[in-house]
């Protein structure tokens, strides 16, 4: 049976384009990506959702919260192998007042229902997804309304989620290194990027799943 990697995250896993406000194709997206690397002896599973939060109720928008859908979300696509979570950008929102330890507190319940959902091959293996810190043009870009001031709480998530991963025996990986943001609103991964990381994903997998 084919290795089942879920990615659950928010609009840089659904592959928005800020260029173009729609989504990136497919082969572009870093899913996508990392499906044509993995090759088809994996599946990997695209899970992502404009403005998702780790476990906050938006009040502006209904079902954003990723605590409430990951256990069905976990359940219907099983057996599973993988998982990969990136989230945080959308918890940094000023609407939010979260710090980057709250954010990460979110993280660790988010970890801790995917183990205890009945839904893994094996044990559970989580890599926790640092993203990249949005960068402070964004408050001054089009989605400033949106967003807040949020730059500063992001870059603070990397440092909480290595600890939450260390304290959680996840793996992890700060995404900062592979990426850069596009330069509309500066919170969205530009084309190129999506290759990058899934390179460094699929080497992350191979060693994590690739000899069961």
């Amino acid at each position: 049976m084919r290795k089942r990697i879920v990615c659950y995250g928010d609009s840089n896993t659904w592959g928005y384009d800020a260029v173009t406000d729609g989504r990136f194709p497919e082969d572009v997206r870093w899913t996508g990506k990392l499906q044509q690397l993995l090759g088809d002896s994996y599946c990997v599973i695209e899970e992502g959702l404009c403005g998702r939060t780790t476990v906050f109720e938006d009040p502006l928008n209904e079902g954003l919260n990723g605590l409430s859908y990951l256990y069905p979300c976990l359940m219907s696509h099983g057996p599973l192998d993988y998982l990969v979570i990136m989230l945080g950008t959308n918890d940094s929102k000023e609407r939010f007042s979260a710090t980057p330890k709250n954010i990460a507190d979110g993280m660790k319940r988010l970890v801790k229902k995917a183990r205890e959902a009945d839904a893994w091959r094996w044990e559970p293996k989580v890599l926790i997804v640092a993203p990249a810190p949005i960068e402070d043009l964004c408050e001054q870009s089009p989605v400033a309304g949106e967003m807040g001031i949020c730059a500063e709480r992001s870059r603070g998530l990397a440092a909480e989620f290595r600890i939450c991963a260390e304290l959680l025996g996840c793996d992890f990986l700060d995404a900062a290194p592979y990426v850069s943001m596009n330069t509309i609103d500066y919170m969205h991964l530009d084309r190129e990027s999506h290759g990058r990381l899934a390179e460094k994903l699929a080497e992350i997998i191979r060693k994590k799943v690739g000899n069961e």
